[in-house]
């Protein structure tokens, strides 16, 4: 909790120094929903909630609004540079109405319904009774996605034929199908990791008798590590690529992609540069995860979902290009990044560096060059500090190679 932000309440964003004030844009979003949501209402629902805190008894919500436009559509954000002040007012305007439930409480009474929500491959109309009308009330915590006011459901009901793909329906009815196996089958059939997390979710993946609730932000975790293990099989069969390095980013978070022509391994560095919602400073501060060329054994306690959501794409271009290497991600988080949205945003400014076109370079003492020249110019720091810190940079320099006895 910001304790600054507290006193200020958005009247003068001087305290601070920043030119605008990102709990004022949250104000914005919440005022309009405050005045204009019911207790009662016809609407569509996107996407269900699975809350992790009280596990194994967790709240379930029906996400829904009166009005739907696209108000859970991260690929699509990307696709058109929503802002964001956009996002913040898309997901604000999603109401959650929730109720108890067990994770393998199936037979609770909304379950069905959540389920088809989950399933659906468009948003399900639906008519929600809510226990009173949702209000929003101002929070100060800086690491939350923006969401709608929790309500507690009181009825509910489908008012439509859910639209849930052949494909879909024949893998939930599979009642000896893993999950894992399952995600990756959907996965090469094109339903993307959005998609996946719902189904993983709302508990309809699975061996019959292991289904179960999966919290929202693990499962999220879950599909990006499971279908990045699943790349690395293929990509270690690849030759190596050259020297290369790419430039890009979305929404404040910046990337740097070193690519070294050596066997499969992976590092990530998230940097804090200047001040964020989160990261009230003018000092850096940087954390860091890296797998070998075997994985790694432990979850990734630095750097978290982001560590996952930053390899799968890292590995989906590997595979496109044919290719496997010594993969180096930095990540520079500016103040421009002043609301947190997700790791969906992770995911999507690492596709966007990776489809930037790559400077080839003859040596690995090149491209580190060029890299310190880059990020001083775009971000005012020295970078040797992170690059002396890699510990693939390091087992580069003192790892033997078999071509050297040649």
């Amino acid at each position: 909790m910001n304790i600054r932000c507290i006193k200020c309440k958005g009247r003068d964003p001087s305290i601070c120094g920043r030119t605008f004030c990102p709990i004022m844009v949250k104000i914005g979003a919440q005022k309009k929903v405050n005045i204009e949501a019911k207790q009662d209402f016809f609407g569509q629902s996107p996407n269900v909630f699975v809350g992790r805190y009280g596990y194994p008894e967790v709240n379930v919500g029906i996400l829904s609004v009166e009005d739907y436009k696209e108000h859970d559509n991260p690929l699509l954000w990307s696709k058109e540079n929503y802002s964001i002040a956009k996002v913040i007012r898309l997901r604000s305007s999603l109401i959650n109405s929730n109720f108890k439930a067990q994770i393998t409480g199936f037979k609770e009474r909304f379950m069905e319904m959540s389920k088809e929500v989950g399933m659906a491959k468009q948003p399900v109309d639906v008519e929600i009774g809510l226990s009173k009308k949702p209000k929003f009330s101002l929070s100060f915590e800086q690491d939350t996605m923006p969401h709608g006011p929790r309500v507690k459901l009181k009825k509910a009901r489908i008012t439509e034929n859910p639209k849930i793909p052949r494909l879909i329906d024949k893998v939930v009815d599979d009642i000896d199908f893993k999950a894992n196996h399952a995600i990756n089958y959907l996965y090469k059939k094109e339903i993307d990791e959005h998609y996946l997390t719902r189904l993983l979710s709302i508990g309809t993946l699975g061996v019959k008798k292991q289904r179960k609730l999966v919290p929202t932000r693990f499962a999220i975790t879950a599909v990006d590590s499971n279908l990045g293990n699943e790349l690395v099989k293929e990509i270690k069969n690849y030759p190596q690529t050259g020297y290369l390095a790419y430039f890009g980013g979305h929404l404040g978070n910046y990337y740097i992609a070193l690519f070294f022509p050596e066997v499969w391994s992976y590092e990530l560095f998230e940097t804090y540069v200047g001040k964020s919602t989160w990261h009230d400073s003018e000092g850096i501060t940087t954390m860091t995860d890296y797998e070998g060329y075997n994985g790694r054994k432990t979850y990734a306690s630095n750097t978290v979902g982001g560590y996952y959501a930053a390899r799968l794409p890292v590995l989906e271009y590997l595979k496109k290009i044919k290719r496997q290497a010594l993969v180096l991600l930095l990540r520079f988080i500016t103040g421009e990044y002043y609301a947190p949205l997700g790791v969906w945003v992770v995911r999507e400014a690492v596709r966007k560096t990776l489809s930037n076109k790559p400077l080839n370079f003859g040596s690995k003492e090149l491209m580190l060059k060029y890299t310190k020249v880059l990020v001083k110019k775009k971000f005012g720091i020295n970078v040797d500090f992170i690059l002396k810190r890699s510990m693939l940079l390091n087992k580069i320099k003192t790892q033997k190679k078999l071509v050297e006895y040649w």
